[in-house]
């Protein structure tokens, strides 16, 4: 029983450590204009089916910003611009190099798709490169937190549970404590007789 009690607890206190933390990064991130960042790792929201199912429609996936561009090589997944308001996350099917020009186009591909992307990559384009860790969902809430309303709601919902754990905990606290004290004033007002 008291197990339970402790594993729950537990859980709980690692539950709200996480979420104020990724609800925190998102949060500032949204604040200052920037894109969500964990640790250094840019949250894309991926709303279309091209790369299922490495990358399920409507997942968030990690992307590590930065780095050298023109790198990459076939296989990788990257995100990139493919125009001023959208970035897309395609599979790299081919990496060609002009050697006078020293500059670096690839050819991506979705993994559902029949065919390669019409447009070529710039290396320039390239926002940087998925890790491998993505969840699934999330990215419509994500999505969600970009307009206003999701920012709005992403500002008052966590501090409103947040403050009604915290009076809930402190009520069972003190609860807890007036049974206590009910008790030892019982056991004085009927001493035991031996």
């Amino acid at each position: 029983m008291i197990y339970k009690r402790i594993l729950g607890q537990g859980l709980t206190f690692i539950m709200v450590l996480l979420f104020i933390i990724v609800a925190g990064s998102v949060i500032l991130s949204k604040i200052s204009g920037g894109t969500p960042t964990f640790y250094g790792y840019q949250l894309k929201s991926v709303l279309s089916g091209s790369m299922e199912p490495v990358i399920h429609t409507g997942s968030i996936v990690a992307i590590k910003p930065g780095g050298d561009t023109s790198g990459f090589k076939k296989g990788d997944i990257i995100t990139f611009h493919a125009d001023e308001n959208r970035l897309i996350t395609h599979r790299i099917v081919e990496v060609v190099r002009n050697e006078q020009t020293n500059q670096v186009i690839y050819r991506t591909k979705g993994d559902s798709n029949d065919a390669p992307d019409i447009e070529p990559v710039l290396s320039a384009n390239v926002v940087g490169r998925y890790t491998g860790f993505t969840i699934p969902y999330v990215g419509y809430i994500l999505s969600f937190a970009g307009t206003k309303l999701g920012n709005v709601t992403l500002l008052i919902v966590p501090g409103l549970m947040l403050f009604i754990y915290a009076v809930i905990s402190l009520w069972k606290t003190i609860s807890s404590l007036e049974e206590k004290k009910q008790g030892s004033s019982i056991e004085e007002t009927n001493p035991k007789t031996t």
